[in-house]
């Protein structure tokens, strides 16, 4: 089976669609990915699965019930929008696997 390395960053829904300008920046990196003829490698999920695994059982208290994930296979991506957006959880991991089953599984709350 073949694994794919994720990285992501995640807040509360209320601070990355209120407090920030998150919908300009994906719409801006959708653009240039456009241009550039690059295949989006970036997913929004609203409260994803992989928060669930035994990797993330002492960080799920921290992280709002209603929050917002940007997963991507692009680290650079990830650090950028982390560079931008402060005050967001920034993690990784691999999948599919045992622990993470759906990597880009998520829950409406």
């Amino acid at each position: 089976m073949e694994f794919t390395k994720y990285y992501f960053i995640i807040a509360s829904k209320q601070f990355l669609v209120t407090e920030e300008p998150l919908e300009e920046v994906l719409r801006e990196r959708i653009q240039y990915y456009r241009r550039t003829k690059k295949r989006i490698d970036f997913w929004l999920l609203p409260t994803p699965q992989f928060l669930y695994s035994k990797n993330y059982e002492n960080v799920l208290p921290k992280i709002p019930k209603k929050c917002l994930a940007i997963v991507s296979t692009n680290k650079i991506f990830i650090t950028w929008l982390k560079l931008r957006l402060n005050n967001v959880f920034v993690g990784e991991f691999f999948g599919p696997t045992e622990q993470i089953q759906n990597p880009l599984g998520f829950e409406f709350i």
